[in-house]
């Protein structure tokens, strides 16, 4: 067989058993849930905040029946479910409030955390009502603690979930860019969106690097959400809503169904 055959040879053969691999993997973790429960972790990304259709007794959480934990809950069916994610949730709240759904016999658990800790609000309102150089600073300044603490704030919670679930899948998911770039659209400036979009992508290699430290899964969005940011045309984001400011920035309900819940899913 002639080197260039080989090679073409080899690196299928890897592919197909790559993707076996993974399709066990994921196979096995929705077996886990299944059997032993799935439990929601996580932010207002988690929550479902700007999907709307929220749970009553969820309060000032704003849990959605629409958000993508409630629609994977919805059609696998898991032995239990806890939907323990709440709007605003930072590293901290996680730890302090939202563990207790967790147990040797949970088999899957989803998790959005991090945004909070590294400013997500601040960095918003500070390139929505300054200067470009006013918004590169401030992102600046996220990037240096996401560099310098959160990363011990996001073991301290990895840590934390597998002592507690020990037998289960972990799924740590990331956050969608937020910005279509070089199209006309009102309101932010090229400069900011593009900075924007790459404080998410900065955010997201930090949270997948200590994901993978434990032998977590990493869920990334911003694929399916390619095509759908603001300024696209089709967003699966709120843009700023002055009337409904803690929507904005946040999935609707078609980037939960559409960008999360595919995410979970595939690799749950």
């Amino acid at each position: 067989m002639r080197r260039s055959r080989l090679v073409v040879f080899v690196s299928s053969v890897l592919l197909a058993l790559g993707t076996a691999l993974t399709g066990a993997a994921s196979a096995q973790g929705s077996q886990l849930a299944s059997t032993g429960g799935y439990v929601a972790l996580g932010d207002s990304y988690s929550s479902g905040v700007g999907a709307g259709s929220y749970l009553s007794s969820s309060g000032d959480c704003k849990r959605s029946t629409k958000a993508y934990p409630y629609l994977w809950n919805a059609a696998h069916a898991p032995a239990s479910f806890t939907f323990a994610a709440c709007s605003g949730a930072r590293t901290g709240d996680v730890l302090a409030s939202q563990l207790g759904g967790l147990s040797s016999s949970t088999g899957l658990v989803s998790i959005t955390v991090g945004g909070n800790d590294a400013g997500f609000a601040d960095v918003m309102t500070t390139c929505v009502t300054s200067s470009d150089s006013g918004c590169l600073s401030r992102i600046d300044t996220a990037r240096a603690y996401v560099d310098s603490t959160l990363p011990g704030k996001l073991d301290g919670v990895y840590s934390a979930i597998r002592s507690k679930a020990p037998n289960a899948r972990v799924v740590v998911i990331g956050y969608p860019r937020f910005y279509r770039l070089g199209a006309l659209c009102l309101g932010l400036s090229e400069t900011k969106r593009s900075a924007i979009n790459g404080a998410a992508d900065y955010l997201d290699a930090a949270v997948a690097r200590r994901a993978a430290a434990h032998g977590f899964v990493f869920g990334d969005v911003r694929t399916p959400f390619g095509g759908h940011e603001i300024c696209s045309g089709s967003s699966w984001l709120h843009s700023l809503d002055l009337l409904n400011i803690g929507e904005s920035y946040h999935p609707t309900a078609s980037g939960q169904s559409g960008g999360y819940l595919p995410v979970l899913t595939g690799t749950a």
